[in-house]
C-alpha cells in the first residue's frame, strides 16, 4: 500500500480540485502547488505550500519552469526500499512525494479554437508531462491522477485504506498516464507535421483512434465489434431515432452518403451490402426516390437510403411504406420526423457534413494497406467510335459513370438520363456482371426505355460483354476506361453494331 503523506496538485482543469484538496487535508497530507492551482486553493481556505518555496527556487520564464527541479524529481523517483536511494535522499535533504494530481495545458483545445501559432506553442506542456511520467514510472510508490473523473475513486481508495492507496490502483493510473501522454505528444507531432512539407506516405505513420461505442456485433452475430474514430477527426452525424447502428449499417451508410453527395441535383441512393441497388436524380426528392426504387425494388428491401437534400413530409410518406434499416440526409422537416416515428426501429441519421477522406485503409494480418481515395472521375472523355453520342447520351453516360465508381468490381451500370436501370456488381467476370445488369433491367422495366447506356469500371478484355448488352439490353452508348490489348477489337465491334464508345483513361476498381 502507498501511504499518501505529500502531494503535488497542479492542474489546468480545476474541476473538483478544491473538494479533493479538502479531502486530502483530512488525512494530514502536505499539499504542494503552483500558480493558479495554489491561488484557488488558498481562496478556499486550504493550506498549501508553493513549489517554489519547497524547492527554494522561483518559478521563472513566465511559468515555463516551475516543477523542473531535483527536489521534485528526487521526491518522485526515489525507490523507497532502496538503501542507496534513501541515503542520497537524506544527504540531499530530499523528501518523498507520494501523490501527483496534474492535468496538462489544454493544447488540443487551443488548437481547435484556431489560436495563433504563438499561443499554440505556449500551450505545449513540458513540466507536466515530465512530472506525471516520472510518477507513473515509479507507480509502486507514487500515485498519479490525471483526470478529475478519477478523484472519486482516489478518495474511495484512501477512505477505505486509512489514507493509503493500493498498488493495483496506482498501476492502473500509471497506464492512463502513458496512454494520455502518448496521445498528447501525437497531437503536438501532428500539428508540427501539418506545418512541414512532407511526402504523401511517410516511412512511419501514427494512427490514434478514440472509441465511439461498442457495437452489438460485427458483420455476423458471432463477431465482436466496436466503432472507433480518428482522434483528430470527427465526422458530424446525429442519430435522431431508431435502434443503435450496427457494423454493417455504418459501412452501408458511409458508402451511400459518399455516392449521393456526388450529385448537385436532388438525388437519392438506395444501398444494399455497400453496393447501390438504385440511384436517381429528380426535380424533387420524391421523384428521385421513386426512380431509384424502380431500379431494383426487391433488393431495396431492408436497405439504406441516402438523400443530399433536406427530407420533407412528401417523401417521408412514401418511404414509410417500405422497410429500410437507415435513412441518412443532411436534415429533416419536423413533420417528416413525426412520420418516421411510426417505425421506431428505423434509424434516422442527420449528417450535415459531406464525407471526406485523406487515406483509404484496408487491413492485413500484419498491418494495413493505405492508398489515397479514388477522387479522379476521368482523365479524358474521348470518343473512339464512328458513331458519336448524342447530348442526351452523354448526360446519361456521365451519370452512369459516377455511379459505377461506387459499385464493387467487376462493375457494370446500365442507365438512362438521371436513373440507373440495372446494376451488375462484384461478379468474378465482367460478362457475368453485364448479364446481371441486363437481368435487373428486364425484371424492373417492362416497358421499353428509349435511351439506354452502359458504364464499366474497367476495360473489356473481350468484346462479348459489349455484344451482349447491345443485343439484350438495347444499349446505344458505352463509357469505359480503355487500356485492354483488345481495345481495337472492342471498338470495331461497337462500329459494327452502330453504338458509340467513350474512353476515360481512368479505372475505378472497388474491392
Amino acid at each position: 500500500m502507498i501511504n499518501i503523506r505529500r502531494a503535488i496538485l497542479s492542474v489546468s482543469d480545476k474541476r473538483g480540485i478544491v473538494e479533493l484538496a479538502n479531502f486530502l487535508k483530512k488525512f494530514n497530507v502536505e499539499i504542494l502547488s503552483t500558480g493558479g492551482t495554489a491561488k484557488i486553493l488558498r481562496e478556499n481556505g486550504i493550506e498549501v505550500k508553493d513549489v517554489s518555496e519547497f524547492t527554494s527556487f522561483p518559478e521563472i520564464l513566465e511559468g515555463r519552469v516551475k516543477t523542473l527541479h531535483p527536489k521534485i524529481y528526487g521526491g518522485i523517483l526515489s525507490i523507497r526500499d532502496n538503501e542507496k536511494h534513501q541515503k542520497q535522499m537524506e544527504e540531499n535533504n530530499l523528501v518523498p512525494i507520494d501523490l501527483i494530481v496534474c492535468n496538462l495545458y489544454p493544447f488540443e483545445e487551443t488548437l481547435k479554437k484556431g489560436a495563433t501559432d504563438e499561443e499554440i506553442i505556449e500551450n505545449i506542456d513540458i513540466g507536466g508531462p515530465t512530472m506525471i511520467r516520472a510518477g507513473a514510472k515509479n507507480y509502486k510508490y507514487v500515485v498519479v491522477v490525471i483526470k478529475p473523473e478519477m478523484y472519486k475513486e482516489l478518495m474511495a481508495e484512501m477512505g477505505k485504506n486509512n489514507g493509503k492507496v493500493s498498488e493495483d490502483f496506482s498501476f492502473r493510473c500509471a497506464g492512463y498516464v502513458f496512454n494520455f501522454t502518448s496521445r498528447y505528444d501525437y497531437i503536438i507531432s501532428s500539428y508540427f507535421k501539418s506545418k512541414i512539407e512532407k511526402k504523401e506516405f511517410e516511412d512511419e505513420i501514427d494512427i490514434r483512434l478514440v472509441k465511439v461505442s461498442d457495437l452489438r456485433y460485427g458483420e455476423n452475430p458471432h463477431q465482436v465489434a466496436a466503432w472507433y474514430r480518428f482522434s483528430d477527426k470527427e465526422f458530424e452525424r446525429k442519430q435522431l431515432q431508431g435502434k443503435e447502428l450496427s457494423f454493417n449499417n455504418l459501412l452501408d451508410m458511409e458508402s451511400t452518403y459518399l455516392l449521393v453527395n456526388q450529385f448537385k441535383e436532388n438525388a437519392c441512393v438506395i444501398t444494399k451490402h455497400t453496393n447501390p441497388c438504385g440511384v436517381a436524380i429528380g426535380e424533387n426528392l420524391v421523384e428521385a426516390y421513386e426512380k431509384a426504387l424502380q431500379t431494383d425494388p426487391l433488393s431495396a428491401f431492408g436497405g439504406i437510403i441516402g438523400f443530399n437534400r433536406k427530407v420533407g413530409i412528401d417523401v417521408a410518406k412514401i418511404i414509410i411504406k417500405q422497410f429500410y434499416e437507415v435513412i441518412i440526409a443532411p436534415d429533416y422537416e419536423e413533420e417528416a420526423l413525426e412520420i418516421f416515428k411510426k417505425k421506431e426501429n428505423m434509424r434516422i441519421i442527420k449528417s450535415p457534413q459531406i464525407p471526406t477522406y485523406k487515406y483509404d485503409f484496408r487491413s492485413l494480418n500484419d498491418g494495413f494497406l493505405i492508398q489515397t481515395p479514388d477522387l479522379i472521375d476521368m482523365e479524358k472523355f474521348e470518343v473512339v467510335t464512328e458513331k458519336k453520342p448524342t447530348d442526351e447520351e452523354i448526360e446519361a453516360l456521365k451519370f452512369s459513370w459516377v455511379v459505377c465508381k461506387f459499385v464493387k468490381s467487376n462493375a457494370i451500370v446500365i442507365g438512362t438520363k438521371g436513373q440507373t436501370l440495372g446494376i451488375g456488381a462484384g461478379q468474378m467476370s465482367r460478362f457475368d456482371s453485364a448479364r446481371v445488369a441486363v437481368m435487373k433491367m428486364k425484371d424492373n422495366f417492362k416497358e421499353k426505355v428509349n435511351l439506354v447506356v452502359m458504364a464499366s469500371d474497367a476495360f473489356f478484355p473481350f468484346p462479348d460483354s459489349v455484344e451482349y448488352v447491345v443485343k439484350e439490353g438495347r444499349v446505344t452508348a458505352i463509357i469505359q476506361p480503355g487500356g485492354s490489348l483488345k481495345d481495337k477489337e472492342v471498338i470495331d465491334v461497337c462500329n459494327k453494331l452502330g453504338v458509340s464508345m467513350i474512353l476515360t483513361g481512368t479505372r475505378h476498381f472497388r474491392h
